[in-house]
Protein backbone atom coordinates (compact mmCIF):
# COMPACT_ATOMS: atom_id res chain seq x y z
CA UNK A 1 0.00 0.00 0.00
CA UNK A 2 0.97 3.64 -0.20
CA UNK A 3 3.30 4.88 2.48
CA UNK A 4 2.74 8.37 3.90
CA UNK A 5 6.49 9.00 4.06
CA UNK A 6 7.39 7.83 0.56
CA UNK A 7 4.85 9.99 -1.28
CA UNK A 8 3.84 7.08 -3.50
CA UNK A 9 0.17 7.10 -4.38
CA UNK A 10 0.12 3.69 -6.06
CA UNK A 11 2.64 0.84 -6.05
CA UNK A 12 5.16 0.63 -8.86
CA UNK A 13 7.58 -1.94 -10.20
CA UNK A 14 7.55 -5.36 -8.60
CA UNK A 15 5.41 -4.10 -5.69
CA UNK A 16 2.33 -4.45 -7.92
CA UNK A 17 2.70 -8.22 -7.60
CA UNK A 18 2.18 -7.98 -3.83
CA UNK A 19 -0.41 -5.22 -3.41
CA UNK A 20 -4.00 -6.34 -3.08
CA UNK A 21 -5.90 -4.75 -5.96
CA UNK A 22 -2.96 -4.92 -8.35
CA UNK A 23 -2.39 -8.64 -7.86
CA UNK A 24 -5.54 -9.13 -9.98
CA UNK A 25 -3.79 -7.85 -13.15
CA UNK A 26 -2.38 -11.23 -14.18
CA UNK A 27 -5.63 -13.23 -13.60
CA UNK A 28 -7.62 -10.53 -15.44
CA UNK A 29 -5.16 -10.75 -18.30
CA UNK A 30 -5.26 -14.56 -18.48
CA UNK A 31 -9.03 -15.02 -18.01
CA UNK A 32 -9.81 -12.14 -20.40
CA UNK A 33 -7.56 -13.75 -22.98
CA UNK A 34 -9.38 -17.05 -22.50
CA UNK A 35 -12.73 -15.35 -23.08
CA UNK A 36 -11.36 -13.83 -26.27
CA UNK A 37 -9.99 -17.17 -27.49
CA UNK A 38 -13.08 -19.21 -26.58
CA UNK A 39 -15.51 -16.78 -28.21
CA UNK A 40 -13.34 -16.56 -31.31
CA UNK A 41 -13.30 -20.36 -31.63
CA UNK A 42 -17.08 -20.85 -31.53
CA UNK A 43 -19.63 -20.62 -34.32
CA UNK A 44 -22.83 -19.03 -33.10
CA UNK A 45 -25.64 -17.27 -34.90
CA UNK A 46 -26.44 -14.37 -34.54
CA UNK A 47 -23.04 -12.72 -34.69
CA UNK A 48 -24.10 -9.33 -33.32
CA UNK A 49 -24.05 -10.10 -29.57
CA UNK A 50 -20.78 -11.96 -30.04
CA UNK A 51 -19.35 -8.86 -31.67
CA UNK A 52 -20.01 -7.00 -28.41
CA UNK A 53 -18.43 -9.82 -26.39
CA UNK A 54 -15.36 -9.79 -28.64
CA UNK A 55 -15.09 -6.00 -28.39
CA UNK A 56 -15.29 -6.12 -24.59
CA UNK A 57 -12.78 -8.94 -24.21
CA UNK A 58 -10.26 -7.43 -26.65
CA UNK A 59 -10.73 -3.89 -25.27
CA UNK A 60 -10.26 -5.00 -21.66
CA UNK A 61 -7.36 -7.28 -22.61
CA UNK A 62 -5.50 -4.44 -24.34
CA UNK A 63 -6.29 -1.75 -21.77
CA UNK A 64 -5.44 -4.05 -18.84
CA UNK A 65 -2.13 -4.85 -20.51
CA UNK A 66 -1.39 -1.14 -20.97
CA UNK A 67 -2.56 -0.41 -17.42
CA UNK A 68 -0.26 -3.17 -16.10
CA UNK A 69 2.77 -1.75 -17.92
CA UNK A 70 1.96 1.78 -16.73
CA UNK A 71 1.96 0.48 -13.15
CA UNK A 72 5.06 -1.65 -13.75
CA UNK A 73 7.05 1.29 -15.17
CA UNK A 74 5.96 3.65 -12.39
CA UNK A 75 4.16 6.18 -14.58
CA UNK A 76 1.18 6.10 -12.20
CA UNK A 77 2.53 8.51 -9.57
CA UNK A 78 0.03 11.34 -9.68
CA UNK A 79 -2.96 12.25 -7.59
CA UNK A 80 -5.37 11.44 -10.44
CA UNK A 81 -4.25 7.81 -10.91
CA UNK A 82 -6.18 6.23 -8.02
CA UNK A 83 -9.46 7.64 -9.36
CA UNK A 84 -8.56 6.59 -12.91
CA UNK A 85 -7.86 3.09 -11.60
CA UNK A 86 -11.30 2.89 -9.98
CA UNK A 87 -12.98 4.39 -13.05
CA UNK A 88 -11.38 2.02 -15.53
CA UNK A 89 -12.16 -1.08 -13.48
CA UNK A 90 -15.75 0.06 -12.92
CA UNK A 91 -16.19 0.49 -16.70
CA UNK A 92 -14.61 -2.94 -17.25
CA UNK A 93 -17.08 -4.49 -14.77
CA UNK A 94 -20.07 -2.93 -16.52
CA UNK A 95 -18.77 -3.96 -19.95
CA UNK A 96 -17.96 -7.52 -18.91
CA UNK A 97 -21.25 -7.97 -17.06
CA UNK A 98 -23.23 -6.87 -20.12
CA UNK A 99 -21.13 -9.11 -22.37
CA UNK A 100 -21.50 -12.06 -19.99
CA UNK A 101 -25.28 -11.73 -19.88
CA UNK A 102 -25.49 -11.48 -23.68
CA UNK A 103 -23.18 -14.46 -24.12
CA UNK A 104 -25.14 -16.57 -21.62
CA UNK A 105 -28.43 -15.67 -23.32
CA UNK A 106 -27.13 -16.63 -26.77
CA UNK A 107 -25.65 -19.85 -25.38
CA UNK A 108 -28.99 -20.82 -23.86
CA UNK A 109 -30.76 -20.03 -27.14
CA UNK A 110 -28.50 -22.31 -29.22
CA UNK A 111 -28.60 -25.23 -26.76
CA UNK A 112 -28.65 -28.48 -28.74
CA UNK A 113 -31.58 -30.82 -28.16
CA UNK A 114 -31.96 -34.46 -29.01
CA UNK A 115 -29.20 -36.48 -30.65
CA UNK A 116 -26.42 -34.17 -31.76
CA UNK A 117 -23.24 -34.49 -33.75
CA UNK A 118 -19.89 -34.38 -31.99
CA UNK A 119 -18.96 -31.04 -33.59
CA UNK A 120 -22.17 -29.38 -32.36
CA UNK A 121 -21.61 -30.67 -28.83
CA UNK A 122 -17.96 -29.56 -28.88
CA UNK A 123 -19.00 -26.08 -30.01
CA UNK A 124 -21.66 -25.88 -27.28
CA UNK A 125 -19.11 -26.84 -24.62
CA UNK A 126 -16.79 -24.11 -25.88
CA UNK A 127 -19.66 -21.64 -25.58
CA UNK A 128 -20.35 -22.73 -22.00
CA UNK A 129 -16.65 -22.36 -21.18
CA UNK A 130 -16.68 -18.86 -22.63
CA UNK A 131 -19.69 -17.95 -20.47
CA UNK A 132 -18.02 -19.26 -17.31
CA UNK A 133 -14.74 -17.48 -18.07
CA UNK A 134 -16.62 -14.28 -18.87
CA UNK A 135 -18.32 -14.31 -15.47
CA UNK A 136 -14.98 -15.10 -13.77
CA UNK A 137 -13.44 -12.10 -15.56
CA UNK A 138 -16.38 -9.98 -14.40
CA UNK A 139 -15.75 -11.09 -10.82
CA UNK A 140 -12.02 -10.34 -11.05
CA UNK A 141 -12.64 -6.85 -12.44
CA UNK A 142 -15.31 -6.28 -9.75
CA UNK A 143 -12.91 -7.25 -6.96
CA UNK A 144 -10.21 -5.06 -8.48
CA UNK A 145 -12.65 -2.13 -8.66
CA UNK A 146 -13.75 -2.58 -5.02
CA UNK A 147 -10.21 -2.82 -3.66
CA UNK A 148 -9.12 0.10 -5.86
CA UNK A 149 -11.98 2.18 -4.48
CA UNK A 150 -10.94 1.32 -0.93
CA UNK A 151 -7.36 2.34 -1.75
CA UNK A 152 -8.58 5.53 -3.41
CA UNK A 153 -10.64 6.51 -0.37
CA UNK A 154 -7.77 5.80 2.03
CA UNK A 155 -5.24 7.86 0.05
Amino acid sequence: MASPTSGDVLPTGSRIFTSVPDVFFIPEFVIGGLVWILVASTRIEPDNPLGWVMFVSVFCFVVTTLWFFIFLCGANQGSVWPSLDVGYHFVAVVFYLSASVALAYITIQVRPTGPVQFEVLKNYRLEISAVVMSYVATLLYFLHAIFSAIRWKSS
